[in-house]
């Protein structure tokens, strides 16, 4: 077979540890998983209403429009139904984006570290990858300006950023847009939008219309707790849809996700409810992290980078056996700490409690 070069030392996407796994593997009765940034409070009740009232026609096609999904996304939003575009979660419509743009001879600019599928799919088409660095958690927004050329075609901006959780305030990210040459496209990466609560964050659907070159995604893999449907979309000028409708494959969302995507955005309570739980788990994590001397980032996700100045995937190993999969950061980049996942207050508490049991222990060790 004559492979592209590239993915021939490519790695493919490493999930987190599945939680049947660990049980089997250490022999556990339960089992916490606070490692993919999942909503510990599952979806809204009237999204199973729906799945409910939905199983028949199973040898039916999906809608390849999405009309329903569509039509109540334009309006929560308040954006015209030929600005969405919807994909096979958030990762599918980036897989777009990239095959759509990005060839051998151009190049792609972001952030490191980031979200990882930004680089793997530009590495696919076989284009150059520009990583600039984060400063103190922050995207370097000049520098990433300074890195675009003729042969740029995407800037990705992820914004809360994963792993990190800091966000682009209001003003600079207007002031990097203003910038960004009208032939680049700009990826402004949403996965975490609902749980924002800074004052400065501005709603970055209202700028498709003044910014012909940017795309917003976002997901209901996150707040609407729908992670296993994989639903994702995209909003944008017409134009930039346009051109990218023709490279989604047909039939990309299926029935069942658009049926529970459409009661998920209708309510909005949950949400709402969602967005207050995680902010009082994060206080949870600030209050250890400061207890204990720990470097973290504020978070504006639903999730915590926290410095432990030890290797992470040790930490990982540790309260992995102790029933909580969090997530090592060393392959996000940060080799000695751990991204954590913001449970329910009980999952906190849990987790809270290993850690402080693992910080005694390496005190005692070192006396």
């Amino acid at each position: 077979m004559q492979w592209k070069e590239q993915i021939l030392t490519l790695s493919p996407y490493q999930p987190g540890k599945s939680t049947d796994s660990v049980k089997r593997q250490y022999g556990l009765e339960k089992i916490v998983k606070l490692a993919s940034n999942e909503n510990p409070y599952g979806c809204s009740e009237q999204v199973l209403a729906a799945l409910q009232n939905s199983v028949q026609s199973l040898e039916i096609y999906p809608d390849g429009h999405a009309t329903n999904l569509r039509e109540a996304v334009a309006k929560q939003l308040q954006v015209e139904p030929n600005q969405l575009i919807f994909g096979n979660g958030s990762d599918n419509i980036i897989q777009i984006i990239s095959r759509s743009l990005l060839t051998p001879g151009t190049n792609t600019v972001m952030a490191t570290p980031t979200f990882s599928q930004y680089k793997h799919n530009a590495v696919i088409e076989g284009a150059e990858v520009r990583e600039i660095p984060l400063v103190n958690g922050e995207h370097d927004l000049a520098s990433m300006l300074a890195a675009i050329d003729t042969q740029t075609k995407i800037v990705w901006v992820c914004s809360p950023n994963n792993p990190t959780g800091i966000y682009i305030g209001e003003d600079s990210l207007l002031n990097f847009l203003k910038q960004v040459p009208e032939n680049v496209l700009v990826v402004f990466d949403e996965a975490y939008f609902e749980y924002v609560t800074a004052e400065d964050y501005i709603d970055s659907v209202k700028l498709v219309n003044t910014f012909k070159n940017l795309i917003v995604l976002r997901t209901f893999s996150k707040i609407y707790g729908l992670a296993s449907l994989r639903v994702g979309y995209g909003i944008a000028n017409p134009a930039v849809i346009s051109a990218l409708e023709p490279v989604r494959e047909p039939f990309n969302v299926n029935t069942l996700a658009q049926v529970a995507a459409e009661a998920a955005i209708k309510d909005q309570a949950f949400v709402e409810d969602c967005k207050q739980k995680n902010r009082k788990g994060l206080e949870q994590f600030y209050q250890f992290c400061q207890d204990h001397n720990l470097e973290y980032y504020p978070s504006q996700g639903n999730f915590i980078l926290i410095d432990f100045k030890r290797d992470g995937n040790e930490v990982f190993q540790y309260l992995m056996e102790r029933g909580y999969i969090v997530r090592s950061g060393k392959p996000l980049g940060f080799p000695t700490a751990v991204r954590v996942t913001v449970g329910t207050t009980e999952q906190n508490d849990g987790v809270i409690a290993e850690m402080k049991q693992m910080l005694e222990v390496k005190a005692t060790s070192n006396k």
